[in-house]
């Protein structure tokens, strides 16, 4: 099983490797480097693709998930690429990805080619939404994870009818309780980067359900236009996790974009 041990992690990662461009994928909260296998499928035969799993999450996660935040995972991933021998990257994140390839692109810019953003916000979460998940959160840590709770989940981050949601039910009821409440720590006190985005000068793809339960799309037009060079597409029927439940509409976009960056 492919291990870097960095920064007092063992991060679990795969990579396609070959000579193209690298793209480095980061999941979402609850989620894992296998969300962006639709990705990895179109893209590894032109770009070497390199997918993780965070802090907290797959096989990174431990029984100890100590405090981080997501400059930590942002650092992770500077390691990631370190390790791996790669210079500059995209980077492509979904939702808690996105926190931390917007943080990556402030601390080390220089990795960076360009960014992949997928419904995903430089803000903090809505503060209405926050004691529902909270709630959600301390009755999966005391009682395990009921199948109502994994059903607000998954319409919540699949959207509702998936066909693919079954074994993410799955993988969510397996989540050890120290994970989850510091992944949410780590989430619920993030920082609002808002005011710093304008300084990400690299190209930008702001990809957007435009049925998102966890992020409103107006969240991720106010991130795009702060960004200096930022295009936007939104997935019609699509969700949270749009790459994942739609990529028939989301492929085509990246790999434009990314050919886009070829040509430059």
């Amino acid at each position: 099983m492919p291990i870097a041990h960095l920064n007092g992690q063992d991060l679990y990662f795969e990579d396609s490797g070959g000579d193209g461009p690298a793209v480095i994928f980061s999941h979402g909260l609850l989620m894992d480097s296998s969300m962006f296998e639709p990705q990895v499928a179109a893209l590894k035969s032109r770009y070497r693709c390199i997918v993780w799993d965070e802090r907290g999450h797959g096989r990174t996660a431990t029984d100890t998930c100590t405090p981080f935040t997501y400059y930590d995972s942002a650092n992770d991933l500077a390691a990631l690429l370190a390790h791996l021998g790669v210079q500059r990257a995209v980077l492509a994140g979904m939702s808690q990805g996105g926190y931390l390839s917007l943080r990556c692109a402030l601390t080390h810019p220089a990795l960076v080619r360009a960014l992949i953003l997928i419904d995903t916000q430089a803000m903090l979460e809505d503060p209405a939404q926050m004691p529902h998940h909270q709630a959600l959160v301390e009755d999966w840590v005391t009682n395990g994870l009921s199948d109502a709770n994994a059903q607000v989940i998954e319409h919540i981050i699949l959207g509702d009818g998936w066909p693919g949601a079954a074994p993410w039910h799955t993988k969510w009821k397996q989540t050890l309780p120290v994970n989850l409440l510091q992944c949410f720590t780590t989430l619920a006190a993030r920082d609002d980067i808002s005011d710093r985005v304008p300084e990400i000068a690299v190209p930008a793809l702001v990809v957007h359900g435009e049925s998102d339960q966890a992020i409103d799309l107006s969240r991720a037009m106010a991130m795009a236009n702060a960004l200096p060079n930022a295009h936007v597409v939104t997935v019609p029927g699509a969700g949270h996790a749009a790459n994942l439940t739609h990529p028939t509409a989301v492929n085509p976009a990246i790999e434009k974009f990314l050919a886009s960056l070829d040509r430059e």
